[in-house]
């Protein structure tokens, strides 16, 4: 089996699927993607497929080393997640010829469904405590939001207390036996962190997620040891050795993301990294139905798997919904909170083709929004 062709749709909302064709007409499907940088991505795309036409697309680990290591320059965001995406078209391809969903090319299935949650409140949220009962009642057991919009470098009084306002709406609306994570989407510094995070504690949030910037990992063994609240970390890490630093630093949670931290196959080798620090996986994906898929996957057969991230619904897809691009819904279907582990070869979905290749005619340049404080400096979203 050789691989004859390398194709990418840029669709709407905001994401890029690739799929990979073969001279015995298997394809596989991905999904490489940065948001807000797909065209950037889509070139990477195109200069890896150099790498791909005419090999055995089976010997996934050797291509994948190939994709990330032959070139002098090395890593980043750009470049995962051009792998991510082909990385997880070449999983779809190995299933798909074996018959088997990729899970089972994993070691096999260590459970039998996949616990999910949701978004509520937007970027800046508002009316959460009605959106998280919403999503109760749409059959989620568990719900994620932004601890905040903007905010102060120092958080004031009255900002911290929002925060924790907040959070408390929520929990009653839940009640105790669901969970709520907070997000505060590298927002806050170390020390707005520290002084936050401690006040959300009596209402048990599942973790707080991204308290500080990327770049200030080597800062969270302050803000773990300040708060009994678990910490999570991750959707802006792209490998093992990105990770090694936030897990000696002691956070509970690690998200990568499978479309941006290289594929089903460097994810794989994160959870057992995060295994080895007792940290549970929780993949990070607002993202289309591959991505999720391809999560799917991974999250059946890791061990430390913890909870699934899943965009049906969130604030991004207003002009398309990741449902949009399959032919059989079924396979995202979360009655009781969990979606199903099933059978079906390869990531287990099937890609409405016609659809993708539709929207890609209409394409996007979506962008992420810019935030100013109020001196006018520019703000982190």
């Amino acid at each position: 089996m050789k691989i004859t062709k390398v194709e990418t749709f840029q669709v709407p909302p905001r994401w890029l699927f690739c799929r990979i064709a073969t001279d015995e007409g298997v394809v596989g499907w991905g999904e490489p993607v940065v948001e807000g940088r797909a065209d950037t991505v889509r070139a990477a795309v195109d200069e890896l497929s150099d790498l791909l036409l005419g090999r055995d697309p089976r010997r996934i680990e050797d291509l994948w080393q190939t994709m990330t290591k032959a070139a002098f320059y090395r890593g980043g965001p750009v470049l995962s997640s051009a792998v991510a995406g082909l990385d997880q078209a070449l999983w779809d391809i190995l299933g798909r010829s074996l018959g088997v969903p990729v899970y089972q090319l994993l070691g096999g299935a260590v459970r039998d469904r996949v616990r999910v949650y949701g978004w509520i409140g937007g970027d800046e949220p508002s009316a959460v405590a009605e959106a998280a009962a919403a999503q109760v009642e749409a059959g989620l057991t568990a719900v994620k939001m932004n601890a905040s919009g903007r905010i102060g470098r120092m958080p004031t009084a009255t900002e911290v207390a929002g925060v924790v306002d907040r959070l408390a709406a929520v929990r009653e609306a839940i009640g105790p036996d669901r969970d709520v994570a907070v997000d505060f989407h590298g927002r806050f510094t170390v020390a707005a962190a520290r002084r936050v995070i401690p006040r959300l504690a009596p209402l048990h949030p599942l973790f707080v997620e991204e308290p500080v910037l990327p770049e200030y990992t080597h800062r969270l063994r302050d803000v773990v040891a300040g708060t009994e609240v678990p910490i999570a970390t991750g959707e802006r890490l792209y490998s093992r050795t990105d990770f090694l630093p936030a897990l000696e630093a002691g956070v509970a949670v690690i998200q990568p993301d499978l479309s941006h931290a290289g594929g089903i196959s460097e994810v794989r080798r994160i959870a057992s990294l995060g295994e080895a620090h007792n940290a549970l996986l929780a993949p990070h994906c607002p993202l289309g139905p591959l991505a999720l898929a391809a999560s799917l996957q991974v999250a059946l057969a890791t061990p430390n798997f913890l909870i699934q991230e899943q965009s049906i619904g969130i604030h991004y897809n207003a002009d398309a919904d990741l449902l949009d691009y399959l032919l059989d819904r079924s396979a995202f279907a979360f009655p009781k909170g969990f979606i199903e582990r099933g059978e079906a070869p390869g990531l287990g979905v099937e890609i409405d083709e016609t659809a993708v290749r539709r929207a890609a005619e209409v394409g996007h340049r979506w962008r992420p929004p810019v935030w100013r404080h109020p001196d006018g400096s520019f703000a982190e979203w």
